[in-house]
């Protein structure tokens, strides 16, 4: 005889599935928040089911807090995956406040030393460990191939298909043996764009061998290199799925990076708030989308507000109700996410605080969690300078004798960069205004992004008709003109820059 089921026991059964339904969801979100605290609304969602959080510059004031907000959330939520964009170079989000002390992918693509490499990746990972950080959303594996890219360039190893290939595996074994989950970025290849996907949807029109020559080759490394997770990019490409973007493509996240190219990892959107995405459906409709495409955990974006947190989980758990996303595509989402926090575990927040005392009283090692070994050492200036592209003109600059002057010019950076000191400025070195160049002084103009229309040339242009010798100098990938194109404006390249033009380093 069948039971039947009150009113009231009817609704508590209904009730609990859904809030079950919800928790799931909760799974399958990576959001950012505002400020230098951990939120209250952030740790109710770590207890209602939340998968991750993502760290961001505005997220940092100091060290110090910054350790004691990784600490926070850890001794919140011990097994939780606590993400940041650190690639090193220009994206930083440890070194916000100062530039990385990294030299970032185009310089080591440059250099072509894949242990160097290597090497870099896992400063960055010993770094993260000693936070509590687990997942960091690099490397970038784009090929640059466009020179003209707003918001690739420098961030990429090159615009060789194999060489990129060879530094982005090598830079995932740096990053992951030093206990970190890689995130290779952002397939299926951002980098023959001349749209940044964080304003507008970009689109790629090349064919599809010229995809499976180029932009999927580091992609196959990564997979090589059982990589950790794999990002999204928000971009349509034309030979692979004309109706959408590869965030919300079946054919581009299931179809070809799990069946055909053989990924097994997590796979993570780029953040959900760039208009590529979510200009046209707001950010709730998008993750549902990316969760029917194939996606396992959702960015967000940087300053997630709980209103959208809520709507967001709404939307997949009605999503699931109305039968367009499938609870097993939900659960298995989930259950990857879980086991990438299983695999790559995190320092505690007591070992976070033991490695901050030792920080403070200047005492060696590293708190002992993850099998972690010695920190390596940083990559010496003179190394970097190698990297550099210095042209016949230039070398007559540095060979002369008058005293140097350099004139920064400023220049804005996309939204991946952020407000990141930068170049000559970024250093300890003595940096001045165009009108105060002084008589009989040799100037080195800087910039990035030295496109036709930069304000530069006009400084430039300037400098040279009162007299002085004048070259121009790129702080980021080259577009022509330069004198010397550094491929970087991290902190640590832009000291050897600094010392290449006062004479105290070697060209």
């Amino acid at each position: 005889m069948d039971t039947i089921q009150s009113p009231a026991t009817h609704s508590l059964a209904t009730g609990a599935a859904r809030a079950h339904l919800r928790r799931l969801a909760a799974g399958t979100l990576m959001p950012g928040f505002t400020g230098i605290a951990v939120p209250v609304w952030i740790l109710e969602a770590y207890d209602a089911g939340l998968a991750a959080v993502c760290l961001y510059g505005t997220n940092v004031a100091s060290p110090v807090q910054l350790r004691e907000l990784c600490a926070g959330l850890r001794a919140h939520s011990p097994n939780t995956l606590i993400a940041v964009d650190e690639e090193g170079g220009d994206v930083t989000r440890l070194h916000y406040l100062t530039g990385s002390t990294q030299p970032g992918n185009a310089v080591l693509g440059r250099l072509d030393d894949v242990e160097l490499t290597a090497a870099s990746a896992s400063a960055i990972g010993h770094e993260l460990a000693g936070l509590g950080i687990n997942l960091n959303l690099a490397p970038d594996a784009d090929v640059n191939s466009a020179p003209d890219n707003p918001v690739i360039g420098v961030r990429s190893f090159g615009a060789e298909p194999g060489l990129v290939a060879r530094h982005t595996a090598a830079w995932i074994r740096g990053l992951e043996d030093a206990g970190v989950a890689s995130c290779a970025k952002h397939f299926p290849g951002h980098g023959d764009t001349t749209t940044d996907s964080h304003l507008a949807l970009p689109r790629v029109t090349a064919d599809a061998a010229t995809l499976d020559a180029r932009e999927l080759v580091p992609f196959r490394a990564l997979v090589a290199a059982r990589g950790a997770t794999v990002m999204t990019s928000h971009i349509l490409v034309e030979a692979l799925d004309p109706d959408h973007p590869a965030t919300f493509s079946p054919r581009i996240l299931q179809d070809l990076l799990r069946r055909d190219m053989g990924f097994e990892g997590v796979i993570i959107t780029d953040a959900l708030d760039m208009a590529g995405a979510s200009a046209q459906t707001g950010i709730p409709e998008a993750a549902v989308r990316a969760l029917i495409a194939g996606a396992d955990l959702l960015c967000l974006g940087s300053e997630t507000e709980p209103a959208l947190f809520e709507q967001t989980i709404t939307a997949i758990a009605d999503a699931v109700g109305d039968g367009r996303l499938p609870m097993e595509r939900l659960a298995d989402a989930v259950a990857r996410t879980q086991a990438l926090s299983s695999r790559f575990p995190a320092a505690g927040a007591a070992e976070i605080q033991e490695a901050a005392i030792r920080g403070q009283l200047g005492l060696p090692g590293q708190p002992q969690h993850a099998g972690v070994p010695a920190e390596p050492k940083a990559l010496d200036g003179e190394r970097i300078a190698e990297a550099f592209e210095v042209s016949e003109a230039a070398e007559r600059w540095l060979a002369r004798e008058e005293p140097v002057a350099i004139v920064q010019v400023e220049t804005g950076s996309n939204f991946a960069v952020g407000r990141v000191p930068w170049g000559p400025a970024a250093t300890t070195s003595a940096v001045v205004r165009e009108g105060e160049v002084p008589d009989g002084a040799r100037v080195a103009v800087v910039g990035r992004g030295l496109d036709a229309e930069h304000p530069l040339w006009t400084v430039f242009a300037r400098l040279r008709a009162e007299g002085h010798a004048v070259i121009a100098v790129e702080c980021g990938w080259p577009r022509g003109g330069a004198d010397i194109v550094t491929y970087g404006a991290s902190l640590t390249v832009s000291q050897a820059l600094t010392a290449l033009l006062n004479g105290t380093a070697k060209a």
